[in-house]
Formats: C-alpha cells, structure tokens, sequence
C-alpha cells in the first residue's frame, strides 16, 4: 500500500534526518512514523531528483508536485477493465494475492485503476458468482467429504431385499472437481474405504480433509478441539494429510460440502430416481457416467468445466499417493489380563509380562494385531480368528514359565506311556481333572522324575496303586514309594477300574482327539 502523505515540515525533517546520516529505524522513531513511510519518502525525493539542502528557489506546492506528480486525467472508459474470470482463478494457486495481481495489471495497464479500485470491484464481481464457486481456496489445499441426504434403494435379486446405499460425496476446494460413489453404509469400514478410494480417483492427496462431525469421522464433536476417529486419524498419517472437521453449527465450513452434495443429487441421483438396482456395482457404475458428465459440464459464469480446473490447479498441487496401499484398521482400549494376554474378538494374544494391568491400544487389520503402549509398538501378531485360544510368544512370558512353554499334555502323556501303562494312565487322568491343563504341569514333572530316584518300574508299580486308590497328586506317589506300598500287590479286580469318575473329568481321549 502507498505510504500515506505527511505535511511537508515532516517530510522536509526526514529529507533532512537521512542526509545527516541516519538510519531509517531511527528516522521513523524521531518523526513518530512508520519506517515504511520513511523508506516512501526517501525512494521519491531519489526518483525527483531532490536532495538535502532542497533548493532555494522551489516553494512547498513545487516541491510537493515534484514528489506527487499529479497523473494524466483518463476517462473511465478508457481504461483497461481487467479480467475477473482470470483473476479469481489466478487467486485459486498458492503464494497469489489480490495486491500481486493488481501490481502485474498495472505494469501491462500503466493508465489502470488504482487498488482501491480493483478490489472494490473484484469483491462485486465474486458477489454474481454462486455460492459453490465463490471461496477462494488455494489449489491442492482442501478436501470437503460428507454424505448426502439422499440414498438410492438397491434390491437384492434372490429376496427382494431393499437395500438404501449411502452416497458418498468428495469436492476439492479450488477446481470443485467431484467424487461421487454409493456404499452399504456410513460405517468406519465404508467411510474409510470411500476416502480411499476417493484419493486415488484424484491422483493425489490434499493438505487437509474437511469431514462434517460424522460419528465415523469425529468420535466427540468440539469446537476447539474434536476427538478425531482413531481408525480415521491413522488413515491420515498413512496419507500424510490432515483432518479439520468443521465447527459445530458453523454451516459456512462446510458449504463447499453441502453445495457439491446439492450438485450430485441434481445431476446425477435425480436422474436415476427412476431406475432399478439389483447390486452396489451396478448401482456405482451408473454414478461413474454420470460423474464424468458432471465433472466435464461448462461453468455457467466462468470458463472450462470442473476437470479443466482441476488439471490446472489441483492435479498439480495434490500430494503424492504414498507407494503402499493403505489397509483398514480399527483401534480398541484393552487391559491387559494377569496372565499378560490381552482379549480381541476372544482370542489372546500375549504382550510382554512386564504389562499386566497396563491400558493398551490394539491395531486390528485383516491380517495383524499391533499392540501399542503410549505410543510404542509392544507386540505384533498374525491375526487368528479361533475363538476362545491363546497366540503366545515365548519371549513374552516371564522366565519361570518360558520352561514350560515348549512342553504340551500330549508330551506328557508320551512320557508317561514309554514308562508303562499304569504311568500313562495317570498322567491322562491327572491332566483331565484340571480346568486347565497347564495347572497340572508342575504335579505331572514331580511324579515322572521319581523315576530317576526310585526307578521307572517302581514308579509304574506306584502309579498302579495310586489309580486303585484314586489318588492325583505328587505327595501320594511319592509316599507309596517312601513306604514301600508299591511292592504290595493289588487286586487283580480293580486293576481296569477307572479311578475317578466325575462329570468335569475330560476323559483320556480328549487329548488324543483335540489338541
């Protein structure tokens, strides 16, 4: 902007300050003025060719004529109008400034209209336009993402189920270019999925995506600062964008949404209100012809069409799409159990011990379950979807227990047999009378390394008279070779009987069948 005129005393002082040999921070504190006033000043009297002293024989009314040289008097008509269509586009491409596009009008238009001026008429001009194309947002800057209020019933051919699809709509703020594509519902998978698919119809990803507070979006709406999805959080750090949600009941955020919303419901739902859809693809390859329409449709009040401003100013300030395909996650809270495992979909998956009780959060795609504590990656996992079992890594276990992570009831029952028939049986009966198996492992190592100390038939002998007596534990076997009772004989009609016999017992085939 012009530096503002001062009376000739002052500008005389700073004529006279800066010949003295002052700065211009100092002259500007002096003559309580703006430093860009002084630099004005300055510039003028060098392009008038007056200096300190000023001469003798020119008056103020000169000397001011010199510094203001009044401009020749040009009717209006005669200057040159510029050309708003090109110049609300030219605003759309980052760094461009209205007061830029003035100073290059008026090096072509030396006789043009001052900026006052060109403002005041630009700001009329954009007034004709409508509301849809009237922002100016910088290419490649803003992506406006939301639903439209109208669905479209798609029938499904063997039970004659309807079905209302979703229609989700993508508008980019400088060129209006448009997505459009029907999904089963506004779902975290199919929100996501519609982003997706959304960046790469564009080639390339924006600096910011605009959501409505759409619960798939944002999980807790505020006006300074919501609680953005996790799952859709992740889908912009994959992309490396940002997600700016618009303020609550704040309709102007929002308003290249609604209005490329309103354009997809007029131009294409509204042209297949009278067609019938018997599959989502169906449904979706009627919306692709239709989109191209729309996106290659003339503007009323400006030139090109949707894609002609898109190629020009979006295409080529667009991110680029990152190399590997983004893969859907959701994300949980859990507290991790005593037994250091946490639950997904009722499967267990172990962390490191050292978390028992700690809060994590869960990355779940497909394929892999992430276990993350505040903000670390603790353990990774394939994805299993047995329900009810148990994935565990070794490592994750505290030491006392890793010995027995590699022992399983099927070895011990090996173990028990090749020892003799009554050991085997034992261990299969001390096995199944367990809730879990694992509770028995301690009992089962005690009894099958008595065999060292009193030898492996006397432990089979042993074991023979614990199943008579229905004894199961390590203390009773090893007190019936302290005493000596293994050399006893045992009835020869109890021997097949089965020692216990109790409606929780699993049976010795259990093991044999399952695991």
């Amino acid at each position: 902007m012009p530096a503002k005129r001062l009376s000739m005393r002052k500008i005389k002082e700073v004529l006279r300050l800066k010949a003295a040999g002052l700065s211009n921070r100092k002259i500007a504190v002096i003559c309580a003025i703006s430093r860009p006033t002084v630099a004005e000043y300055i510039r003028r009297s060098q392009w008038a060719k007056l200096s300190w002293p000023l001469p003798g024989n020119l008056n103020d009314a000169e000397i001011e004529h010199r510094l203001y040289p009044s401009s020749p008097s040009i009717s209006h008509d005669k200057r040159q109008i510029p050309d708003w269509p090109a110049i609300h586009t030219e605003l759309k491409r980052k760094g461009v400034t209205l007061f830029l596009l003035w100073q290059e009008y008026r090096e072509a238009n030396p006789d043009g209209f001052q900026y006052s001026w060109f403002c005041d008429y630009y700001r009329k001009w954009t007034g004709k336009l409508d509301l849809v194309m009237r922002h100016d947002h910088r290419a490649g800057e803003k992506l406006f993402v939301d639903y439209a209020g109208q669905t479209v019933p798609v029938i499904n051919p063997q039970t004659g189920e309807i079905n209302e699809a979703q229609i989700f709509v993508a508008v980019l703020g400088a060129s209006n270019y448009t997505f459009a594509e029907a999904t089963r519902s506004q779902a975290l998978p199919d929100w996501i999925g519609s982003h997706v698919r959304a960046f790469s119809f564009f080639g390339g990803v924006p600096e910011v995506i605009i959501p409505d507070n759409l619960k798939s979006g944002v999980s807790k709406s505020c006006r300074y600062e919501p609680d953005i999805n996790p799952s859709y959080q992740d889908l912009a750090s994959h992309y490396n964008t940002a997600v700016v949600p618009a303020r609550v009941r704040k309709p102007r955020d929002k308003a290249k949404a609604e209005n490329g919303v309103l354009v997809v419901e007029r131009w294409i739902l509204a042209r297949l209100r009278n067609q019938r859809f018997f599959s989502m693809t169906e449904l979706n390859r009627a919306i692709k012809v239709l989109l191209t329409k729309l996106n290659n449709r003339p503007f009323k009040k400006l030139e090109g069409c949707r894609r002609s401003h898109f190629d020009s100013l979006d295409r080529p300030a667009l991110k680029a799409l990152p190399q590997q395909t983004y893969e859907f996650a959701e994300w949980k809270k859990v507290r991790v159990h005593v037994d250091y495992h946490v639950e997904v979909k009722r499967h267990y998956y172990s962390v490191p011990h050292g978390l028992v009780k700690k809060q994590l959060d869960i990355r779940m795609t497909a394929s892999t379950i992430e276990c993350f504590h505040q903000g670390k990656r603790v353990a990774s996992h394939k994805r299993s979807h047995l329900q009810g079992r148990h994935t565990t890594i070794k490592e994750h276990m505290p030491i006392r227990h890793q010995k027995y992570a590699q022992w399983t009831p099927e070895r011990f029952i090996r173990w028990g047999n090749s020892i003799g028939v009554y050991t085997g049986q034992l261990v299969t009966n001390i096995l199944a009378s367990r809730p879990h198996p694992q509770q028995a492992y301690r009992t089962l190592f005690g009894i099958l390394r008595l065999g060292k100390s009193y030898s492996e038939t006397r432990l089979e002998n042993a074991c023979r008279r614990a199943l008579h007596i229905g004894a199961m534990s390590y203390k009773s076997v090893e007190s019936i070779l302290k005493k000596g009772l293994d050399h006893r004989p045992v009835p020869q009609a109890q021997d097949n009987a089965p020692s216990v016999q109790h409606e929780n017992i699993r049976g010795a085939n259990y093991y044999q069948q399952t695991h």
